[in-house]
């Protein structure tokens, strides 16, 4: 079915802002988003922001075009015209046009994707998007689109980026989270480009010997020899299985352009979620979503869901807090030094914990 997710404005200063928003885990059961103070949740059912779907579509692309700016993807944003001087994502939608020739006169349905590999032709980019499943195209008002703006939440928090977002923050930590911020960018942050096989990077002239040489170790043994000689020595990094030389692939630049993958198949190394966007953090060989990259430097609060920039904070069965906020989900005891249950990934102090019984 199709869900037209409220459009409203979150900021950090107003945490007031989104009241009231149904949650769409809960079906009926919340009775609208109620913020909390510091935990990313809705007070009143205990889901998360993003099961409230809060933001707008604008909220979304000035949040992607801050990510990208001071990068070298910084071409994907667009300064806004009497904005803040902020930038904001210059997001590719696709409209698609098809003739309905049933009828006595044709009509023409239009589809429109909410985002789409730029810089392509729209044929490859329709090639592109039938490589996806059905369910993950971003055809505007339907789940598709729907899991896209999700993913969009969960991969690439404000938070990770925008210390003016966190509540966690001490004193003096702000300038440590903004180095982090400026380390990831230069280092890791990357945009995957979609190219036919051996055409990623433009064919660029310090690619171009790479592409030349057919690494042995990788070149599939062929059973009809020179045939599939061409194109068979393109395999998907993730898969392993040949990539047809009609097809488009993904490229990550900071991959180096050898390596390639079916649309499909660039996913997070850590959570296996489709990267949103083709927005991925290149790390040990392999591309991470933003939220398990910087989780892989730093503790993430369970409390809070913000990234830790105290070397002081509680660690319980692999989870970590910061001191503040080792609370009680329920009654916000402070837990310190004090028994608890631990449920789920969620801190009960011992009378909450049997209430719940």
């Amino acid at each position: 079915p199709a869900r037209c997710p409220a459009l409203l404005q979150m900021s950090g200063s107003q945490p007031q802002v989104g009241r009231g928003v149904p949650c769409l885990r809960c079906r009926g059961l919340c009775t609208g988003f109620e913020p909390h103070s510091w935990r990313k949740i809705c007070k009143s059912c205990k889901c998360s922001q993003e099961e409230h779907s809060l933001s707008s579509e604008l909220d979304d692309d000035r949040k992607i075009g801050r990510l990208l700016s001071d990068s070298k993807y910084a071409t994907l944003t667009a300064r806004l015209k009497g904005g803040d001087g902020g930038r904001i994502y210059k997001r590719n939608r696709m409209i698609v046009t098809n003739p309905n020739i049933s009828g006595k006169d044709p009509t023409f349905d239009t589809i429109t994707y909410e985002w789409a590999p730029p810089g392509l032709t729209q044929k490859l980019a329709m090639q592109y998007m039938e490589l996806v499943p059905k369910e993950l195209q971003p055809v505007a008002g339907t789940d598709g689109a729907f899991h896209r703006r999700r993913r969009l939440a969960r991969q690439l928090p404000l938070h990770d980026q925008d210390p003016a977002q966190c509540r966690g923050l001490a004193e003096g930590e702000q300038q440590l989270m903004q180095d982090f911020v400026k380390k990831y960018k230069a280092e890791a942050l990357g945009v995957g480009e979609v190219a036919l096989p051996g055409q990623g990077g433009g064919g660029k002239e310090e690619e171009k010997p790479q592409d030349k040489s057919i690494d042995p170790g990788r070149a599939p043994e062929s059973p009809n020899g020179a045939l599939e000689s061409a194109a068979g020595h393109y395999r998907c990094e993730s898969c392993q299985q040949p990539v047809p030389g009609d097809c488009p692939v993904v490229y990550a630049d900071r991959a180096g352009y050898s390596r390639q993958w079916h649309p499909a198949c660039f996913v997070c190394c850590r959570c296996a979620e489709p990267l949103v966007d083709l927005i991925y953090f290149w790390k040990s060989g392999a591309a991470w979503c933003g939220r398990h990259y910087c989780e892989s430097l730093r503790p993430r609060c369970a409390g809070c869901d913000e990234i830790i920039f105290s070397e002081d904070f509680q660690q319980v069965e692999g989870l970590a807090w910061h001191n503040k906020h080792f609370a009680c989900l329920e009654c916000e005891t402070l837990l310190t030094g004090k028994p608890f249950a631990l449920a789920n990934a969620s801190l009960l102090c011992t009378t909450c914990s049997q209430s719940r019984v």
